[in-house]
């Protein structure tokens, strides 16, 4: 897959529910994803087995309320920016928060090889 395949593809699997399930297809399996801050297990997960375990913990720990996905964006022919808004609700609390994110994504030999994120949130 040409990388704006992949970016296409990561959107519309985010915005039809299909996230997980483009793991296998659209990462390496050696990819990193590196989050802004240490939400309990660390800020850099390695490996396509820890982002599935990333997934798992978020869909556990979060319900997602409302969900916009804007992009891609792209850089140069390697690097593409997707933006998410979402409103969330964590599980355990209940507190709701709106939350804003940015992802850098890098691929590299017809994968993502790396993902960074951006984000912001705030109570309601």
């Amino acid at each position: 897959m040409g990388m704006m395949e992949i970016a296409n593809e990561l959107v519309a699997g985010c915005r039809e529910g299909r996230a997980k399930e483009n793991l296998g297809r659209l990462y390496a399996a050696d990819a990193v994803s590196v989050e802004a801050v240490d939400m309990g297990q660390g800020r850099e997960t390695h490996g396509l087995d820890g982002i599935r375990a990333k997934h798992e913990w978020w869909e556990g720990a979060m319900e997602m309320l409302e969900s916009e996905v804007t992009g891609p964006m792209w850089h140069g022919d390697d690097r593409f920016a997707v933006i998410f808004r979402s409103k969330v609700k964590e599980t355990e609390t209940g507190k709701v928060s709106d939350m804003e994110e940015v992802g850098i994504y890098t691929v590299a030999d017809g994968k993502i090889v790396r993902e960074e994120f951006f984000y912001t949130y705030s109570e309601v």
